[in-house]
C-alpha cells in the first residue's frame, strides 16, 4: 500500500513538473511610463530562480494550497499556478504575510460562486460593505500572467442574485490590504461580481497591462457596481496600460488617495475616472489629491473625467452614510482626454446622491475643492445633453483646449455654478 501511494505522488509530482515551463518565465521590467511617480518604487529583492512552488492543481480548494505555496516560496521564491489549469477558491484566502515573493499565475483562477457562503466567509471592510475573496499583503510583491493568467468572478451568478436580494455581499475580484512595494501585471480579469479591483492600505504599487471584462449571459440581471479600479487609503500607486469593459467607474480615488497616475486606459461602457465619491460618512475627513491623469481613451460611458461629492445633511441627521463628511480635493489633472458618445465630458457635482437640487443648496457639501485642470479634451458626447457637453461647479477650476462636441454640431456649452470663468476655456452657461 505504502508502495502504491509513493507511486501515485510521484506520478503526480512528474506530472506537474511537465507543465512547469523552463526556464520559469521571469517577471517582466516594468516601468511607470510616460509618467513617473514623484518617489521612486523601493527596488526589490533579488528572487531565486531554484526556488519554485507550484500550487497543487489537485486541490479541491485552492485556497489553502495557494497559502501553502506561498509560506513555502516567502522570502526570494516564485508562486506558480500551472498553464493550462483551473484552480477554483473556495474559502477566504488570507495572503497578507507574502515577503520579497512573485506570484505567476499561467492558468485561471475561478471562485466559488455560493452566494450564502460567502455572506458570512468573505473578508468585510466597513467602507461601502466592500468584501474579498482574498487578499494580498506584505512587501516586496510581484502578482504576473505574462497576458495569459486569468482571475473569472463568474459573477453572472451575483448578478442575478442581486436582482432579488439588494443587500447581498458580492465579493471584489482582486484586492490588496497592506501591501508595499510591488506589481500586478499580465492579468486577464472577467467577471467580476463587485468591483474589479481595490487597492487598500498599500502604497508602492505598479499596475500595468490588464484587460477587464464582463460576459453577461442573462441580459436581464446585467452587470452592476463593476469598477475596473478603485484605491482607498493608498499612496504612490501607478495603474497603466490597460483595457476596461465594466459597467461603472473605469476607476475610482476613494478616501485617502493620494499620488495616484493613470495613463493609457482604454475604457468601455464606464463611469468614467472618477475623484470619490468624497463625503459619504460623517465624522470623516476624506483626502483625495495629486492625482495625474493621462493618455486616456472614453467610450459610451456617462461620464469622462468626474468628481463626485457627496451634499451636506440636515443638523442631527442619522445614519452615517448620508453624507455631511469633510475632506478636501487638491491637485487633481486630467490631461489628454478622448471622448467618444460619453453623456457628459466633464462632470464635476457636489450633489451626489442628493434627494434633490434644492436639498443641496440648504445644506451644500463640506469638502474642499481646489487647484483642479481639466486639459487637451477632445471627441464628441452623446446626444443625451446635446448641447452641453459638461457641467462644473466650484471656484480654481482650470479647462485649457477643451475641444469636446456634442453630436449635433452645435456650439458645445458647460452648465457653469459658482466658477471663475476667466479659467475656463469653455462656453459657460449658467442652470
Amino acid at each position: 500500500m505504502q508502495r502504491h501511494i509513493l507511486g501515485i505522488a510521484l506520478a503526480v509530482a512528474a506530472a506537474i513538473a511537465e507543465k512547469i515551463p523552463f526556464p520559469l518565465p521571469v517577471l517582466p521590467h516594468l516601468i511607470a511610463s510616460p509618467k513617473a511617480p514623484s518617489t521612486a518604487f523601493p527596488p526589490g529583492a533579488a528572487r531565486d530562480p531554484s526556488k519554485i512552488c507550484v500550487v497543487d492543481p489537485e486541490a479541491t480548494d485552492a485556497g489553502p494550497a495557494l497559502i501553502s505555496a506561498a509560506r513555502d516560496c516567502n522570502n526570494g521564491g516564485t508562486v506558480v499556478l500551472l498553464p493550462d489549469t483551473t484552480y477554483t477558491i473556495a474559502s477566504p484566502t488570507d495572503l497578507t504575510f507574502l515577503q520579497s515573493v512573485d506570484v505567476l499565475i499561467l492558468g485561471t483562477v475561478v471562485f466559488n460562486d455560493d452566494v450564502e457562503y460567502w455572506q458570512t466567509k468573505a473578508f468585510g471592510y466597513a467602507y461601502q460593505d466592500a468584501h474579498l475573496f482574498w487578499k494580498f499583503g506584505g512587501r516586496d510583491v510581484n502578482i504576473y500572467g505574462l497576458g495569459t493568467g486569468t482571475l473569472d468572478g463568474l459573477g453572472q451568478t451575483w448578478w442575478t442574485a442581486k436582482r432579488s436580494n439588494e443587500t447581498l455581499y458580492r465579493p471584489i475580484l482582486f484586492g490588496t490590504d497592506g501591501l508595499v512595494g510591488g506589481s500586478v501585471s499580465g492579468l486577464n480579469m472577467k467577471n467580476s461580481p463587485f468591483w474589479f479591483n481595490v487597492i487598500m492600505n498599500s502604497s508602492d504599487i505598479l499596475i500595468t497591462d490588464i484587460n477587464i471584462w464582463n460576459e453577461v449571459t442573462n441580459s436581464s440581471s446585467p452587470p452592476a457596481n463593476t469598477d475596473g479600479w478603485d484605491t482607498y487609503r493608498s499612496t504612490n500607486i501607478v495603474i497603466q496600460n490597460s483595457t476596461i469593459d465594466n459597467y461603472d467607474d473605469c476607476v475610482s480615488f476613494k478616501p485617502n488617495s493620494t499620488n495616484i497616475i493613470v495613463q493609457n486606459l482604454h475604457c468601455n461602457g464606464s463611469h468614467g475616472i472618477s475623484v470619490g465619491s468624497l463625503g459619504q460618512y460623517q465624522g470623516e475627513y476624506d483626502i483625495v489629491e495629486d492625482v495625474y491623469v493621462y493618455n486616456i481613451s472614453m467610450n459610451n460611458a456617462s461620464d469622462g473625467a468626474r468628481i463626485k461629492i457627496w451634499p451636506g445633511v440636515p443638523p442631527n441627521t442619522t445614519g452615517s452614510s448620508s453624507g455631511g463628511g469633510a475632506g478636501h480635493v487638491r491637485n487633481i489633472t486630467y490631461e489628454l482626454f478622448y471622448n467618444t458618445n460619453n453623456d457628459w465630458a466633464i462632470q464635476l457635482t457636489q450633489c451626489y446622491f442628493a434627494s434633490s437640487q434644492e436639498a443641496c443648496n440648504a445644506y451644500p457639501a463640506a469638502l474642499l475643492v481646489e487647484d483642479i485642470l481639466f486639459k487637451d479634451f477632445y471627441g464628441t458626447t452623446s446626444a443625451r445633453h446635446d448641447p452641453q457637453v459638461g457641467t462644473i461647479v466650484c471656484k480654481n477650476i482650470r479647462a485649457e483646449n477643451i475641444a469636446v462636441s456634442p453630436p449635433s454640431a452645435a456650439t458645445a456649452q458647460c452648465i457653469c455654478t459658482n466658477v471663475d470663468e476667466g479659467l475656463l476655456d469653455i462656453n459657460c452657461i449658467m442652470p
